[in-house]
């Protein structure tokens, strides 16, 4: 029962915001360009759906690959960091001067390296960027919270380099390794977005250039039924990582 309750309790919310919008711009005569009622940004939702599922994959796919760089770039320099105090040092100022730097103050510099014709290479690169700092944090931080009786355990046997690393800094990382994918999962598309608006189009005409193309055009109920694809592509993205976190605390815990 309670769980039914916790379904149908954000469903009556959203029925009842969305019946709200609708009368309030009908009554308000408000014009569509400035604010359409939720009964045509469904109807644009209906007649662009296979165009917006098109960019929505581009989106994702532009989003993954950065992920998939973030975190091999992010694990390795997290691992160089944990073996060695002085690299942890040198590194983590750069790491965080790429956190605190807004991405869309370096993408134009980076869609000139990438060059014009590709921008889809400036947008992998931006979102690499934005969702590098999570994962490199998490790792770092896992990496260095083994148990210290198990550390003073490991010393007891004479454990070397190698296996003190696969056998117990490794596993005590894992839960900090999933929840900074998870953090960066949302960052990716986030940046991927972004990178877009000032890339342009070319070849990568994610949810971005949906937006921008039905900006230009003044049709706003075509704005908003991007964004809500762009909102459900973000929402199942982070489902899907919160799905692999729970299995994968599952099993560590069975370790």
């Amino acid at each position: 029962m309670k769980r039914i309750a916790d379904i149908l309790a954000p469903v009556a919310l959203i029925l009842a915001l969305l019946a709200t919008w609708e009368i309030a711009v009908r009554a308000l005569a408000v014009p569509s360009y400035v604010l359409p009622p939720p009964s045509a940004v469904a109807e644009a939702l209906a007649g662009d759906w296979k165009s917006l599922i098109a960019s929505a994959w581009n989106t994702l796919a532009m989003a993954l690959q950065a992920l998939i760089v973030a975190s091999l770039l992010a694990q390795l320099a997290a691992l160089g960091a944990a073996l060695s105090p002085a690299l942890h040092r040198a590194l983590r100022p750069l790491a965080v001067v790429l956190q605190v730097t807004p991405v869309i103050a370096i993408a134009p510099l980076v869609n000139i390296w990438a060059g014009i014709d590709h921008p889809e290479r400036a947008i992998v690169a931006l979102a690499a960027v934005v969702a590098f700092f999570p994962i490199f944090s998490g790792a770092v931080t896992g990496l260095r919270s083994a148990d210290p009786d198990l550390e003073r355990l490991f010393d007891l046997y004479g454990a070397n380099r190698r296996q003190r690393l696969l056998r117990l800094r490794l596993p005590s990382a894992l839960p900090f390794l999933l929840e900074g994918h998870k953090v960066a999962a949302g960052l990716a598309i986030v940046g991927a977005v972004v990178a877009e608006f000032v890339a342009g189009s070319g070849s990568a005409q994610g949810l971005a250039w949906r937006i921008l193309d039905a900006s230009h055009r003044l049709q706003t109920a075509r704005m908003l039924a991007a964004l809500l694809a762009l909102g459900l592509l973000g929402a199942a993205l982070y489902a899907l990582f919160e799905a692999l976190e729970r299995a994968g605390l599952k099993w560590w815990r069975g370790r």
